[in-house]
């Protein structure tokens, strides 16, 4: 039963209806577009002639798209063992400010803290986003709940495209392949774009819109450090842009 804790919160679910809330939430265009994004990932598996149990287990363990592909790239290539390690640690280390930023929104009093810390596993850019966007309008004793209902089902689609993808890369041509791997991302920034208010948001759009259009330059310039790069150069502008806004 829903219940009200005063008149300015939210209405608590529970953590039955918030699970479930969660999965509603994710189960339409999130977990679509997150799918297609696996289809494009089992295909490039499968084109190489790698098994689906060596695609099923990266998206079960690691279930970061960009460190996957890096994985497979550098496996493919021969590249030892601490090489890869270290390639894709540098390319999924987004998701650790991603995680602190997040955990204290979705964290509730007197809750056990190891359910943070395992609920962290599942910190991924989509579900990432949709809970950034949404926890904020829930009672804080549901957020965790919902994040968990979201990632799950996001991380089911992932698992089912990443089959998709396997058996049909014979068929996918591969400029749809390398498409669909991108398709994901572009959802995340629109993800963005939709809930930007005020100038607190407006400073995270400055980040987003530079740092996507100095990709371009970057990769020119250097395509082995242009996310990198791009990244640094629009975060270090929304910072100037953020302190430019304070004193003004």
């Amino acid at each position: 039963m829903t219940q009200v804790t005063d008149d300015s919160s939210p209405p608590e679910l529970g953590p039955r209806g918030a699970l479930f809330a969660g999965v509603r939430a994710a189960a339409l265009a999130p977990a679509l577009v997150l799918g297609a994004s696996y289809v494009g990932f089992g295909s490039l598996v499968g084109a190489h002639e790698l098994s689906l149990e060596f695609a099923l287990f990266n998206t079960l363990t690691a279930w970061a798209l960009p460190g996957q592909v890096v994985l497979v790239e550098l496996y493919l290539a021969g590249s030892g063992v601490l090489a890869i390690m270290l390639a894709v640690g540098l390319a999924n280390m987004r998701l650790a400010p991603m995680t602190v930023a997040m955990m204290p929104l979705v964290a509730a009093p007197g809750r056990p803290a190891w359910r943070l810390y395992a609920s962290a596993f599942f910190v991924a850019v989509t579900c990432w986003a949709m809970t950034m966007a949404q926890a904020p309008n829930m009672a804080r004793s549901d957020r965790l709940s919902w994040f968990i209902g979201c990632s799950l089902v996001l991380w089911a689609a992932s698992l089912v495209g990443t089959v998709v993808g396997f058996y049909a890369a014979a068929e996918l041509p591969v400029s749809l392949t390398l498409a669909l791997v991108f398709l994901n991302p572009v959802y995340f920034l629109l993800l963005f774009l939709q809930s930007t208010q005020g100038a607190r948001d407006a400073t995270r759009l400055v980040a987003l819109l530079t740092g996507g259009a100095l990709c371009v330059p970057a990769h020119l310039y250097s395509p082995e450090w242009s996310l990198l790069i791009a990244g640094l150069g629009g975060g270090t502008l929304a910072a100037l842009y953020r302190i430019a806004m304070v004193h003004r």
